[in-house]
This record gives C-alpha cells, sequence and structure tokens, in this order.
C-alpha cells in the first residue's frame, strides 16, 4: 500500500475534575456555553443531569465525567457545556472548563493503548506538549445512555434486492466498538455476514488476506476518524493500488456527511452517510451491491 497522506484536524480541549486532559474532534462541536439552569426529568438516565433550552429547543445535558466513570465535579451547575452534534443527534456535554483548540495530523492520534480495555471511552491518544491527550469516543458515550434500535427487517427487501445484497461481501472498518457493532447488526439483519477491522492496517491485512478467493471484498465500508489512518487517506490508497481500486468504498461518518461529500469525493469514494441510520445504511448497500454488479471484471 502506498504512503498516505496525513489529513488535517482540527481537536478541542477539555479538562474534568481531575484536570486530565481530554479531547473531541472540533468539527463534532457545534459551540461552547457557560452551564445554563437544567430541568431535572423524572425516569431519565443517572449520566443526563437534566434538560436545557437553548434558543427554544430542548438540549440534554450529559454528565460526562459520570458517563466516563470519573468523579462528578467540585460545583455541578459551574463548568461549561460542549455541544455536539453527531450522528443525528444533538446533545451537551458537561466539563470543568475548555482548555484550547489544536491543530494536528490524523497521523499524530495513535489507537488507545492495549490496557485500556474494552470499557475505555477513549478512541485515540496524541501528545501535546508533553502531555498525553485522550480522544473522546463519544458515540460510546451516548451508546451508553440511549442505545439505538435496529430498524431494518430482512422481510422489508424485495425479492431483487435480497439478491443484489446476496453477493455483497462486505469489510466494515471502524475504531470505535460501538459503532462496528452498529453496523454489524444491521447487516446481519439484511442476511449479511461482514468481514471487521478497526483500523486502516488491520483493513488491508484483511483485503489482502481475502483476495482471490470465495470471500473476496468488494465493498468497504469506513468510518472517517481513525487514528493513524482516517477513512479519506485509507480511500485513497486503496485507489492508488491496483488490487483494490475498484472496490466499492462508502464512508460512514458520526459527521455530517453534506459536510464531508466533497473531500469524500476528492479521495475517490462512492458515497458518504452519516451514522447510524439503519434505512439508509440499507439504500447504501443496495446501490453499492448494484454498482459492484455492473462494473466490469
Amino acid at each position: 500500500m502506498s504512503k498516505a497522506r496525513a489529513e488535517s484536524l482540527s481537536l478541542l480541549l477539555f479538562t474534568l475534575r481531575s484536570g486530565k486532559l481530554m479531547a473531541i474532534n472540533l468539527l463534532k462541536v457545534s459551540e461552547i456555553i457557560p452551564c445554563p439552569a437544567l430541568t431535572r426529568l423524572p425516569d431519565s438516565h443517572p449520566h443526563v443531569r437534566g434538560v436545557a433550552t437553548l434558543r427554544g429547543t430542548s438540549l440534554s445535558v450529559i454528565d460526562l465525567s459520570r458517563a466516563i466513570g470519573e468523579r462528578p465535579l467540585v460545583d455541578p451547575s459551574g463548568g461549561c457545556l460542549i455541544v455536539t452534534d453527531i450522528s443525528r443527534s444533538r446533545q451537551g456535554l458537561h466539563v470543568q472548563a475548555v482548555s484550547k483548540i489544536i491543530h494536528c495530523r490524523s497521523t499524530d492520534i495513535r489507537p488507545p493503548p492495549f490496557a485500556s480495555g474494552g470499557r475505555s471511552f477513549i478512541t485515540g491518544v496524541t501528545d501535546v506538549d508533553g502531555t498525553l491527550v485522550q480522544v473522546l469516543d463519544i458515540e460510546k458515550v451516548i451508546h451508553g445512555i440511549t442505545p439505538p434500535r435496529q430498524q431494518v427487517e430482512t422481510g422489508e427487501l424485495s425479492p431483487d434486492q435480497a439478491e443484489l445484497l446476496s453477493h455483497a461481501r462486505i469489510l466494515v472498518v471502524d475504531d470505535s466498538q460501538v459503532a462496528l457493532q452498529q453496523s454489524v447488526l444491521a447487516l446481519r439483519s439484511l442476511g449479511i455476514e461482514c468481514h471487521t477491522a478497526r483500523n486502516a492496517k488491520d483493513a488491508m491485512t484483511c483485503l489482502l488476506d481475502l483476495q482471490g478467493t470465495a470471500a473476496e471484498i468488494n465493498i468497504v465500508v469506513s468510518d472517517i476518524e481513525m487514528p493513524e489512518m482516517d477513512g479519506y487517506a485509507l480511500t485513497r490508497a486503496l485507489r492508488e493500488t491496483q488490487d483494490f481500486n475498484k472496490l466499492y468504498i462508502l464512508l460512514h461518518t458520526s459527521l455530517d456527511s453534506a459536510m464531508n461529500s466533497r473531500r469524500a469525493a476528492e479521495a475517490g469514494a462512492d458515497a458518504v452517510l452519516t451514522k447510524f441510520s439503519s434505512p439508509e445504511l440499507t439504500e447504501c448497500l443496495i446501490r453499492a451491491a448494484g454498482a459492484v454488479a455492473n462494473r466490469p471484471a
């Protein structure tokens, strides 16, 4: 695989009670505001502090400290909210303080330490002026509070669509275990078994291992935000590799797909989709399977 260009990335750094620096992709942040008055809803999740009214719209506020297993803030009415807009949902993250914005390359983000384990709420780490910064897995935080419902049933497919999808051999690439499981469950509900990878390196290994076999991959569904090599760089690398340049590539992102459509097209992706809608993912995969079936051998 040819050496991939690293994409630029902006991270918002923030702290919780411990003072430990954490980060979130700036593209996921719509605004930062002082913590407003909150209305506590009965029977709400214990990690939801309440609901704020922001310009006439209700906003659920997550106690991020509790959600990731840390001690709560000393002053529960202090701090600030990081308002995020990802995966078709909007929420406020209550944090101690926002530190600064840094600019780095996707290659500067490394996978989390192996010892962090499956309960960790980080998707990567990076070094900022000699300090280790953990990149928050916000999808996992949200999933722990409001697990998504699977919306697809195999019976919704027409015979022609089911026939098309029966020839789809899919590799799903995502560094978030939660997002990966969502995609796998959606595919299984369509009767599709797939291969998975947690990063671009493992994806390439899987593609090479299956090349020339009956299970050779013809569709790649990849996250965009991943440590070391992101989805754009993976797409470009595949397009520059003779054996894989005909793969159908769908970039599946927690960010607004409209914001990423130009960069996705420039990288060589066939399509881009915002997570997570099972019906829309199904439509995209049907189009992908149709395109694969019509491509010359």
